[in-house]
């Protein structure tokens, strides 16, 4: 079995002393709305991203003295005033990677998009393999992946029209077998991925973050 993971999923740690928990991930339980509870998923899943960013490669201008649960609700309601779920909350890749990237350049950051489709159209999908090969890049690059899951088919243990971070990889090299392991709602699970990519009947997409290289000339 072929594997990869992003390189310390602890940075994903968030402690929350007062109760003594530790979750890995935001959760959008956290929130303080019940619309933002209910819809925010994408920006929960984006916070997972640009803390991990933070933490590993980058400063997004927020000062870290550990990753609280304190520091973990400032990031997300931060993040809420540019990925902003609408009724159907936030359906598409490009409305994700547009929401991001405006929050990210807020703050004089810069970094790129990548994304891939799963279209409803079963003839229109990409193959596994060329998705696997996608997460599996994004995993070398110590980058954290967006998973937009529009129908979850026969996966039981993964909610329909929902956003989770996926933060390791698993398949065999023909891809009869794959696996991601995500975070989702404080949460560390595995999914079967190519059970999921053969059973979705809306699809998704999968989307990650590429930061610029700073400019030293």
């Amino acid at each position: 079995m072929v594997k990869r993971s992003i390189s310390n999923l602890d940075l994903l740690k968030v402690i929350d002393e007062n109760r003594n928990n530790t979750y890995y991930g935001c959760d959008q339980k956290w929130y303080s709305t019940e619309w933002q509870r209910k819809s925010g998923c994408g920006p929960t899943t984006a916070c997972n991203i640009l803390m991990y960013l933070e933490l590993s490669k980058i400063s997004t201008g927020l000062e870290i003295k550990e990753s609280s649960k304190e520091f973990a609700l400032l990031l997300m309601q931060e993040a809420w005033h540019y990925i902003t779920p609408t009724e159907k909350g936030i359906p598409t890749t490009k409305m994700f990677c547009e929401d991001i990237l405006t929050y990210i350049e807020s703050k004089g950051l810069h970094v790129s998009c990548n994304a891939i489709d799963v279209p409803k159209e079963v003839c229109l999908r990409p193959k596994l393999r060329n998705i696997l090969s996608f997460i599996e890049h994004a995993m070398v690059k110590d980058t954290p992946v967006a998973f937009l899951n529009l129908c979850s088919g026969k996966v039981e243990n993964l909610d329909d029209w929902h956003w989770v971070t996926i933060v390791a990889l698993e398949y065999d090299e023909k891809c009869n077998e794959a696996y991601v392991t995500i975070v989702d709602g404080g949460l560390i699970k595995k999914i079967d991925i190519e059970l999921w990519y053969s059973t979705t009947t809306l699809g998704g997409g999968f989307v990650y973050f590429t930061v610029a290289e700073a400019n030293t000339g």
